[in-house]
């Protein structure tokens, strides 16, 4: 199916110039023009910037140890977090949390389950105990979604494994999946401290302490030596294979609930990610620790499963890590080193090359790692990460060829490309595949009718978008934005009473009673409605909300050109509508003295359109043309009240115009300057994509810049920073970006 992706096509964007195309550029845009395009920076190499990302490539021998290549950093010790924080988490926790490893046991050895017995199957023993488990991967990766749950809990009762299985399922799905995940961190747990009964005490302790221990402030692996050649010929005592197994195990649910917590979107919910990812990554060190001490005769003592355990867990970690802003990982406060993902890349491409159970897991979380940070900066990443997200979900696909999983990410990137009706295609075979099992009905059924609608969406098919929307009521997402999604909808079809029926009941689906509680989806829908309010839904004539969705949502750059051309004209009308408006409002003042009429004030509603018709343009190729829009917003920055998201956002896209401009050092600079506003609706995430951005430029060896006022010349008459009013030549921009 991805075979009309055409990863060529995504790279013959438009090049912001004002000089006319020749004949033989034009053609090639004829004849492009409905495929993917993504603008492209001036004077920019792919080759060179391959180049320079090879650079960082780890590669690792499959059939080695892996810790005589590359070593980890030991979790050491947390650094600090802020008070309010630690309140904040305190008055969040529930019983059900699951314990530290770094804490002191729940239980001790003598108050063990009697039910859970210490595994002490030999690693070829477990690994043909495992092909259960193995089976029960395959069929469910090829939709068999019902026959994998009979296979999972066949064993669920008697092994963590199975049980972690079933808490995969719930996973995906997003529904009570901190139930079964917690049950099987216990039923691991319980497995560790079986055999720990079974080891002397000392043995224990110290395995325990030399985990807990690597608080080096650098952050520098603790390099444990393997074991001499002559000590390996006696028998080595380790850990057993049954009890490290149970570790990774135990790491991979605080792994998994990390992720879900941080899907939320709130202060919490970073810091319960934090624990668990802490939590996790402790278990997988000590793994670690003794995987190194068997040198290359680990195959000898550990079965291949938890092996490509270990790897897809500390890649995961890694990656995971990279991705996230300063400002968030202050919250998680979880490790004091800076994570490597080059490393994570290396690890969960070992584990999906092994062709074990978690190997699809490691498709499914690269995967995920690409499409995330294109979809989060689509404009500046998509180029570089196009090709390897496909070519990773073919590689999949050739094992698994109809998973509803992969197509799910087909679908995705088929969007990125903006191949809409490709995109659509996979999505609908993943619900309609979905038909008839309840668990893949709940999961991938819901989830794919969500992003047809934001398909729908993009076409600008505003009322099929709506019907798919009132289908996922009280069903999938959240309920609040649902409504307001719908209530935007109607809107944009003119069908204004529905509208605010909407938006009004959108208020009361809230899912939590305190506002420092809610999601930013919910603060941003509660922001909004409260503007809507303010003129009594009298000014709702001046605002596109559906465009504000697009915007937010990073829709535009998914759209093809004809689309961009009609959204263009829609924001044209409503911008003249304010003009029109405030030009009326100020004739009265001229008639009549002391009006009770206040000044027009539509700043909020201009600026809004404006950062829109801006981000239109870039994606257009005409980012030139999107300069005067930005600098009008900055210039009347005092004047935008209600929405504080618009000028850190305004920073934002004028990075990426002065990116496409040439200016990749002044890029930098930009992002790095919105990155210290703060108190805006959708702050978190805009830290990650700007944190992605900067990471980006940083990797191509763009210097970073002290200040903007050092390279600033040009200001306005209040003395406010300004865009540069024309492009640059090309050549000049380059050399001084890199200079």
């Amino acid at each position: 199916m991805l075979d009309n992706i055409d990863v060529d096509a995504a790279n013959n964007g438009f090049i912001d110039d004002e000089d006319e195309d020749d004949e033989q550029t034009k053609k090639k845009k004829e004849q492009n023009k409905s495929e993917p395009t993504t603008p492209i920076p001036a004077q920019f190499s792919p080759q060179q910037e391959l180049t320079k990302m090879e650079k960082h490539r780890i590669e690792l021998p499959a059939d080695k140890n892996m810790a005589d290549y590359v070593t980890p950093p030991t979790p050491g010790t947390p650094p600090p977090s802020d008070p309010a924080y630690s309140e904040q988490l305190q008055q969040a926790q529930t019983p059900k949390t699951p314990i530290s490893p770094l804490s002191t046991p729940s239980k001790t050895i003598q108050e063990i389950d009697q039910s859970i017995k210490a595994n002490t199957l030999s690693p070829r023993e477990q690994e043909k105990y495992d092909k259960t488990m193995l089976d029960g991967m395959e069929v469910f990766f090829n939709n068999q979604f019902e026959e994998a749950e009979t296979l999972f809990k066949s064993k669920a009762d008697e092994d963590p494994l199975y049980s972690l299985g079933l808490g995969a399922m719930s996973f995906i799905k997003a529904l009570s999946a901190t139930t079964q995940l917690t049950a099987t961190y216990e039923f691991a747990n319980g497995q560790i401290l079986a055999a720990s009964a079974k080891k002397p005490l000392k043995d224990t302790v110290s395995h325990y302490i030399t985990n807990l221990i690597g608080n080096n402030s650098t952050g520098l692996p603790t390099n444990t030596p393997p074991l001499p050649s002559e000590y390996m010929k006696g028998r080595p005592m380790f850990i057993t294979n049954g009890a490290l197994r149970a570790h990774v195990i135990k790491a991979e649910c605080c792994l998994l609930m990390a992720m879900l917590h941080l899907t939320q979107e709130t202060v919490v919910g970073y810091l319960k990610a934090g624990l668990n990812l802490r939590r996790a990554y402790n278990s997988y060190s000590l793994v670690w620790q003794e995987y190194k001490k068997m040198g290359q005769e680990f195959n000898r003592y550990l079965d291949k499963d938890t092996i490509s355990a270990i790897q897809f867990g500390i890649g995961s970690v890694h990656i995971l890590l990279s991705s996230l802003p300063s400002k968030i990982l202050k919250i998680v406060s979880a490790f004091g080193w800076k994570a490597d993902k080059h490393l994570g890349f290396a690890l969960l491409k070992l584990c999906m090359d092994g062709q074990r159970i978690r190997s699809p897991l490691a498709s499914m979380m690269l995967l995920s790692y690409y499409v995330t940070l294109m979809s989060y900066c689509p404009q500046v990443l998509t180029r570089e990460l196009l090709e390897p997200s496909i070519e990773i979900l073919l590689n999949a696909q050739q094992i698994f060829p109809n998973s509803a999983l992969f197509l799910y990410y087909a679908g995705r990137i088929s969007r990125l490309s903006r191949n809409i009706p490709l995109s659509t295609q996979s999505f609908m075979y993943t619900y309609q595949v979905s038909q008839g099992a309840l668990w893949a009905e709940h999961g991938m059924g819901y989830l794919a009718t969500h992003e047809m609608s934001f398909n729908c969406v993009i076409e600008l098919d505003w009322a099929s978008a709506a019907l798919r929307t009132m289908e996922l009521q009280d069903k999938y997402g959240s309920p609040a934005f649902n409504k307001y999604f719908y209530g935007v909808c109607m809107e944009m079809l003119g069908n204004r009473s529905e509208a605010i029926l909407s938006f009004a009941e959108a208020t009361t689906l809230f899912t939590n009673t305190s506002k420092k509680k809610r999601t930013q989806i919910e603060q941003f829908i509660e922001h909004r409605i409260q503007f809507f309010e303010k003129s009594g839904y009298q000014d709702m004539d001046y605002v596109l909300p559906g465009f504000e969705v697009c915007y937010l949502w990073n829709m535009f750059s998914c759209m093809q050109p004809n689309r961009l051309q009609t959204c263009l004209e829609h924001i044209e009308t409503t911008l003249n509508g304010i003009y029109k408006r405030e030009k009326e409002e100020y004739q009265v003042r001229t008639l009549e003295l002391m009006p009770t009429l206040p000044p027009p004030d539509y700043y909020d509603q201009r600026a809004i359109l404006l950062l829109c018709k801006a981000n239109i343009l870039s994606c257009l190729g005409q980012s030139s043309d999107a300069i005067a829009h930005l600098n009008w917003i900055v210039d009347h920055k005092d004047r935008i009240h209600y929405s504080k998201w618009i000028l850190p956002y305004a920073y934002w896209e004028s990075g990426v115009i002065s990116w496409y401009m040439g200016e990749l050092k002044r890029a930098r600079a930009l992002w790095t300057s919105a990155l210290t506003h703060s108190g805006y609706d959708f702050e978190y995430r805009l830290a990650i994509q700007l944190n992605l951005a900067i990471n980006h430029a940083i990797e191509m060896g763009v210097p970073d810049s002290p200040s903007l006022k050092a390279s600033e010349s040009q200001t306005t008459n209040n003395g406010r920073k300004r865009l540069p009013v024309a492009n640059p030549h090309p050549i000049h921009a380059a050399a001084t970006a890199q200079g």
